[in-house]
């Protein structure tokens, strides 16, 4: 072979290795595109492994190349095999008594259309407190843990309240972070799995919590004492509104600080017992008005809070940021507007606002919800195409309002374009 001849095949080769790098790499990049199973809404659908095969193959003909799910919802009782917790058997009347692994079937189902499985939990509920059923109705030492509500006509546990969606333990306990900690700890030892999403990992509104355990936890961050416990937080006005008192602000930034070391302490135990497992957070991306739950999943990075000083905010709530602490941010654009990046009701709007507060953290991916139903292609390709991976919530609305063509033309789009 000449010397030119030599050349040109050379230079022939190398772009045959590029353009087959680069087909590989796409190979290896697809985006994560998850649909949700939440457990509840499910139940039924589910007793039947024929049924949950079925779907499977639908959302994988959908486009869909991972599930989320859910195996702990409000109620404290699981589907998976735990030592201490119940499995759930029954919803609105439905029965089911498995005597097979609901998780592990998932997982193994899922591995043969190779499609990745995230595993989702509530963290802190132990009840719903709408349908007053759940662990915390039967056992006394959850009941022990459940957070006491300061509301305008009083002080009640939140098991009590009917206006809540589920009975929370306080976060602030020991005893609460160590149950919680107890059955992650039982979910990353005893399966393989790709993802797991800390949902309701939270306080459960500004109302709770108001312990005594409460109290002296916060003495112990201010270094002050209370006197006027909880006025000294805030008080309130006729229409229910809150009247913020001596410790107001500081009183937002405790709580958030308790969420954030919690979850610390999740990603520890994670990258200690399986690294491999992306540690995801699921919240509403409308962060400015969860602070009351203690969600501050800024990276620290964000200077969010600086409109709301006058408000709600302290000068270093940047220091209760825990986007740095997980793998993945799911933000939730639960919102009927599509298109509009000045519009705060828009999908659009709401991922800009979530890849600016979370910064280069940690990965975001959009999470939608099925009932908003209307343009759902246009919300599926916006989603894809702007964050690093899409969740839909959930399936039973996808099946509801038929949406699976919808999802796969939103899909199909975004990626014709990468």
């Amino acid at each position: 072979m000449t010397g030119m001849r030599k050349s040109v095949f050379l230079a022939a080769m190398l772009v045959a290795a590029a353009l087959f790098s680069i087909s590989c790499n796409k190979e290896t990049v697809e985006k994560p595109k998850y649909i949700t199973f939440a457990i509840d809404a499910n139940f039924e659908r589910f007793s039947d492994k024929d049924s949950i095969c079925y779907y499977l193959d639908k959302s994988k003909e959908a486009g869909f190349n991972g599930i989320l799910v859910d195996v702990r919802g409000t109620y404290g009782s699981v589907l998976y095999k735990s030592d201490f917790m119940p499995e759930l058997t029954e919803v609105k009347g439905f029965r089911c008594d498995r005597d097979w692994d609901y998780l592990q079937y998932m997982i193994d189902e899922a591995g043969k259309r190779n499609m990745k499985v995230t595993v989702s939990t509530a963290v802190f509920p132990v009840g719903s407190s709408w349908w007053h059923t759940g662990q915390v109705y039967s056992d006394s030492t959850l009941a022990s843990l459940t957070c006491v509500e300061y509301t305008p006509h009083g002080m009640m546990k939140i098991e009590d309240d009917r206006t809540k969606a589920a009975a929370f333990m306080n976060p602030v306990l020991p005893e609460s972070q160590e149950y919680a900690k107890r059955f992650i700890r039982e979910l990353f030892t005893r399966y393989k799995f790709d993802g797991y999403v800390l949902d309701y990992c939270r306080y459960p509104d500004a109302e709770s919590d108001f312990s005594e355990a409460s109290r002296k936890a916060f003495e112990k961050f201010t270094g002050e004492e209370v006197e006027h416990f909880p006025g000294d937080i805030f008080t309130y006005a006729e229409d229910g509104s809150r009247i913020p008192g001596k410790y107001y602000k500081q009183w937002w930034l405790f709580r958030s600080t308790v969420i954030k070391d919690f979850i610390a302490d999740i990603s520890r135990m994670k990258n200690e017992l399986c690294p491999s497992v992306e540690l995801q957070y699921w919240a509403a991306s409308w962060l400015h008005a969860i602070y009351t739950q203690g969600q501050n999943w800024a990276g620290t990075q964000s200077r969010f809070y600086e409109e709301y000083l006058d408000d709600w905010a302290t000068e270093d709530y940047w220091k209760t940021s825990f986007a740095e602490y997980i793998d993945v941010f799911v933000t939730g654009t639960y919102l009927e507007h599509i298109w509009g990046a000045d519009d705060p009701e828009s999908i659009e709007y709401g991922i800009n606002r979530t890849l600016r507060d979370v910064g280069d953290a940690c990965r975001v991916y959009g999470s939608l919800y099925a009932l908003n139903y209307r343009d759902f292609e246009d919300a599926v390709y916006l989603t894809l195409s702007r964050t690093e991976g899409l969740m839909v919530f959930d399936l039973i609305q996808v099946i509801q309002y038929d949406l699976w063509d919808e999802i796969k033309a939103g899909i199909d789009r975004a990626e014709s374009e990468i």
